[in-house]
């Protein structure tokens, strides 16, 4: 364990002005609160909030964040109450321990919109103060550290499966890579371990034959600059082994196609040398074409600067090389952290890109329905990568990959989404469904008169988009109902001889289940209740007929000729569904519906290139999409083209890797052989697209395959 004194000396290395009584305090404040508590590994409690303060001084945190770690565990695990906390430490230091008392409190596993609300929560707490995330991210990186200590391989994998769906984006976004790597690493090992152990075992053998070549670059690249006469720092950086797994499973590459997996860093006093030094590089090596990335001029979302660029570097290998300042480095290392400013009250650097997300996500919060719908959202801004545009003016605007002027235009601005007619792309008319690409110059086209179309969610990728698009369709589409059942309701008075008053109607709101008279309006015109049902209610003594039609709930129950249970939302009551067998579609795929006539509703994936056939009949085509109903019990069959390697263990090695990532093997066939390759056609049974990627992941990263393709047609 720390000691109290190298705790404090820790403290005052970085910061000269901390509180050093409070430091001392914190730490035998905690130590006797814990007592006699232990963890899982048999070590006394109080060494673990010891260790999140130790990882918290790395990344040179305030003082009262390292007050609140020594403390974070006391009022949810101890006697100790927030009103004790704020008596010794102060309100700022109640304040965090209250805010990651809450987090800690906060269950994952659980129902989908009870997991939904906690995110809620969470983004609101760390909006408040963006410390309390660092500080329940650096617990959650101790509780990782020593994940193997507990005896349950259940609750072991719930905690990795957190840390990897929830703690890794959140640290990627505010930039603090060192801890999101770790975390990453710590949950692929308990989730993954054949995968991991795989790529290490790689690793160390490329480490062994290529520790030469290492030695050989970095010398190569130390005597260009010093013949340039530039003071420079070089090192390696191997990719960590999730990474690598991530790369080959999305990329569709094997571990020898991977060009960047060890990255030399180069490390300069100034922004105006990384550009220097970016010059001898290209002027002495051969560049890579399309491999450049300038990081500082457009930096990413979570503040990361750097130059990128890949060459063929000494003895013709293939390498990519890193270029930034000391500052840059630290930045990319502790992201938001780094902005910290300890003379000014702890405050984080407002520029920070860290709270410019978080404002994103509190627009989010605003537009979202329910806390299920701002779950997706937000899930859609912290998991895709990022394009960056500019506009007419050269203002940089960040946006997720696959991003359309639709996206760029609620970017700017909701009014401007909202009345938005059209998109120039460089200069150029284009559909507002067009991709953008890195570079863009997009200037967006409005009218007062416009406002959003349903089809525009299609289009649609950024969280803020989609919610500002389903809250103007939601307001319409309740005026509307409103408008019609208040015309129903009167029109039916009227029929049957009755006093329309709505002041009697509002008398009996209870007795409705309304808490308004435009709620009772609205169900009304949307079907959700009868004319009859409210009748009964305030003239029970009358009976009157109920004529209507069913509601499309009440289709629902109506069982339909299907392939299966059925998980779309957008279809015709009643319709007959069918999955395509061209491009079998799987939930998490974008999708569209195509009537056929006899046969319902035939679902393809949006890329499939069945449709071109459709493309001149629009009548054809339903907007349909996956029903959020759907669950683990719903099962999907999808078709992987394989090559293996001809060598002994390989089939079995495939159909292993398949089975213990939860895929059901259906049918498989050898459609090539030769003395070095079969390929193989496998039917698949995966619950979604998600689980599909997994299964993908996995192939890809053992040595008896060699490519999987998602097979189409």
């Amino acid at each position: 364990m720390i000691r109290q004194y190298e705790l404090v000396e820790r403290v005052k290395a970085y910061d000269p002005n901390a509180d050093e009584d409070a430091l001392n305090s914190a730490y035998v404040f905690a130590m006797k609160a814990h007592g006699s508590q232990t963890r899982a590994s048999g070590d006394p409690y109080f060494s673990h909030p010891l260790e999140v303060a130790g990882i918290l001084t790395e990344m040179k945190l305030d003082t009262a964040s390292i007050v609140t770690a020594l403390l974070h565990d006391t009022v949810e695990d101890t006697h100790v109450s927030l009103d004790d906390i704020e008596k010794h430490f102060g309100k700022d230091v109640r304040k965090l321990v209250d805010g990651v008392t809450k987090l800690s409190m906060i269950k994952w596993e659980s129902h989908q919109q009870e997991q939904a609300e906690n995110f809620r929560k969470l983004v609101l707490a760390m909006s408040n103060d963006i410390r309390v995330l660092l500080i329940k991210l650096a617990d959650r990186l101790h509780n990782m550290r020593t994940l193997h200590y507990l005896p349950s391989a259940e609750k072991r994998a719930r905690k990795a499966r957190e840390t990897m769906e929830i703690y890794v984006p959140l640290a990627q976004r505010i930039g603090v890579h060192k801890m999101k790597d770790e975390l990453e690493d710590l949950a692929f090992r308990e989730l993954n371990p054949d995968a991991r152990d795989s790529i290490l075992a790689r690793l160390k053998f490329l480490r062994e034959e290529d520790e030469d070549s290492v030695n050989v670059i970095t010398k190569d690249l130390k005597d260009l600059f010093e013949n340039n006469g530039m003071e420079v720092k070089i090192s390696g950086r191997e990719k960590s082994p999730y990474s690598i797994w991530r790369k080959m499973r999305n990329k569709n590459v094997t571990f020898e196609q991977l060009s960047d997996i060890v990255a030399f860093r180069v490390v300069v006093n100034g922004v105006s040398e990384c550009y220097q030094a970016l010059g001898y590089l290209h002027g002495a090596y051969s560049v890579i074409p399309g491999r450049f990335k300038d990081y500082i001029s457009t930096p990413k979302p979570n503040n990361y600067q750097s130059l990128h660029t890949t060459v063929i570097g000494p003895k013709g290998y293939r390498i990519e090389i890193q270029i930034r300042t000391k500052d840059m480095h630290e930045v990319n290392d502790y992201g938001v952290a780094a902005h910290w400013r300890y003379k000014q009250g702890g405050r984080v650097d407002e520029a920070s890109s860290g709270y410019k997300w978080l404002r994103g996500l509190l627009d989010i919060l605003e537009n979202a329905s329910d806390p299920e719908e701002f779950l997706e959202n937000t899930k859609l801004e912290m998991f895709q990568d990022q394009v960056f545009c500019f506009t007419p003016k050269g203002d940089l605007i960040s946006l997720p990959s696959g991003a359309t002027p639709i996206d760029f235009a609620y970017a700017v601005h909701s009014a401007v989404g909202n009345h938005c007619v059209g998109a120039k792309i460089n200069g150029r008319m284009v559909p507002l469904r067009t991709v953008l690409h890195n570079g863009d110059q997009v200037e967006i086209t409005t009218s007062k008169a416009q406002t959003p179309s349903p089809t525009w969610e299609r289009y649609a990728v950024t969280g803020k988009a989609r919610s500002a698009i389903r809250r103007y369709i939601r307001t319409q589409k309740r005026h509307e109902f409103v408008a019609l059942g208040q015309t129903i309701l009167q029109k039916t008075f009227k029929a049957e001889k009755l006093v329309f008053d709505e002041a009697t109607l509002t008398e009996n709101l209870g007795k409705l289940g309304c808490k308004s008279i435009e709620d009772l309006y609205s169900i009304l015109g949307e079907g959700q209740r009868t004319v009859s049902e409210i009748i009964r209610v305030l003239h029970p003594e009358r009976l009157v007929s109920d004529k209507r039609t069913k509601t499309p709930e009440e289709w629902s129950d109506k069982k339909t000729h299907t392939e299966g249970k059925v998980s779309l939302k957008g279809l015709i009551p009643g319709m007959a569904v069918h999955y395509a067998g061209c491009c079998h579609p799987l939930p998490g795929d974008k999708i569209v519906g195509i009537v056929i006539t006899g046969r319902g509703v035939t679902v393809h994936t949006e890329d499939c290139d069945t449709l071109q056939r459709y493309a001149d009949e629009p009548d054809r085509w339903l907007d349909v999409g996956w029903s959020d109903e759907s669950s683990v019990e719903d099962k999907y069959v999808t078709r992987l083209r394989i090559t293996i390697y001809n060598k002994l263990g390989s089939l079995a090695a495939l159909t292993t890797l398949i089975g213990k990532n939860g895929g059901n093997i259906l049918n498989l066939k050898i459609t090539h052989r030769t003395e070095t390759f079969f390929d193989v056609i496998v039917d698949v049974e995966v619950t979604d697209i998600s689980h599909l990627n997994n299964i993908i992941g996995a192939l890809r990263s053992s040595s008896h395959i060699s490519s999987v393709d998602r097979a189409k047609g």
